[in-house]
């Protein structure tokens, strides 16, 4: 038995600014290959981890070229919900979405934790779950989400989450759970395929359990490690022992060919002229008699600074005024 594995098409009608090419084309393209793949392995399942779509109500148009491409599928498709897939993170909200659509429709079948998939091939038997994105991932304790039963007697057990599983520790605020933390639970999978975090990690295998996060198939930001990564897809074969292969698409161009740093450089050129320019009207504030507004609507004139920026900061002190419960600066 064979089985493979995508996550993160992020299907949409339109291309993000931070790319120069077609971008659901492109997309198009890379699940054209993915099904050629699947058909030249042989494959008796295709995967998905979720964010199918980049938003839950999309162009039925758009929806219709894919759920075409889904249909032909060489194996049946079994999917869990991203976040992009729902409303509000929110999997009780499917059945209003284009992926539930989709479901109803059988271009595809959506899983959960609690009722397994059971496939079965020459004496092989293969049992598939997965957790969609909710509010509570990777808040609560992983075991709810990451860990399951071997409930079918199968002799392999897959489980899918979209979650931020990472290598390494995010700063405090940001909901994560981590590899190690994943070695530590008590659990029946023996592939555990994560997606959500778009750049994906080095596959990590202990006491023969795999987790694997290929990376997302869209690459929709500009960030260097963005440009620098190629999509992948993951081959899982059950024939004789357990494999787990990565195989990167040929069809996917370079991100230095295809995606535009520009947007992304001049954010960034512009947040240092704005706290720079905060920095000013700081420095300028032990000034009597002269209000906060004042001192932005001078300084903006006096250094030629862009409006866009004299509205961000007129922006701000409006909202540390309210913080304050009175005007600042005077």
């Amino acid at each position: 038995m064979k089985i493979l594995y995508m996550t993160d098409t992020h299907i949409r009608g339109t291309t993000p600014r931070s790319r120069t090419d077609d971008f659901p084309q492109t997309i198009y393209q890379k699940l054209v290959e993915t099904m050629e793949i699947a058909k030249r392995e042989q494959v008796d399942a295709i995967l998905h981890g979720g964010d199918i779509f980049h938003s839950p109500n999309l162009s039925p148009a758009v929806v219709r070229q894919f759920a075409d491409l889904f249909h032909r599928a060489p194996a049946p498709i079994y999917a869990i919900a991203g976040n992009h897939d729902v409303y509000g993170h929110n999997p009780q909200t499917v059945p209003r979405t284009m992926l539930g659509l989709l479901d109803a429709f059988g271009a595809l079948q959506l899983l959960d934790s609690k009722t397994p998939l059971l496939l079965e091939k020459a004496g092989t038997k293969v049992q598939v779950t997965g957790t969609p994105f909710h509010y509570e991932l990777d808040k609560r304790p992983i075991a709810l989400d990451y860990a399951v039963a071997n409930s079918t007697n199968a002799d392999y057990c897959i489980h899918m989450v979209h979650g931020m599983l990472v290598d390494r520790s995010f700063p405090e605020g940001v909901a994560h759970t981590t590899i190690q933390q994943i070695w530590e639970l008590e659990t029946d999978w023996n592939i555990l395929l994560t997606g959500h975090y778009h750049a994906g990690f080095k596959m990590q295998t202990r006491q023969g359990k795999y987790i694997v996060n290929p990376g997302a198939l869209a690459r929709i930001h500009s960030q260097k490690a963005e440009m620098n990564r190629m999509p992948q897809v993951v081959l899982m074969d059950f024939t004789n022992e357990m494999r787990v292969e990565l195989i990167p698409l040929t069809c996917a161009q370079k991100g230095t060919d295809i995606m535009d740093r520009s947007a992304l450089e001049k954010a960034a050129f512009r947040d240092q002229q704005l706290q720079q320019f905060m920095q000013q009207v700081g420095a300028s504030s032990e000034y009597k008699g002269i209000t906060a507004k004042e001192i932005i609507e001078q300084i903006s004139q006096s250094e030629g600074i862009e409006e866009s920026i004299k509205r961000d900061a007129l922006r701000r002190l409006a909202e540390a005024e309210e913080q304050e419960g009175g005007t600042v600066c005077e």
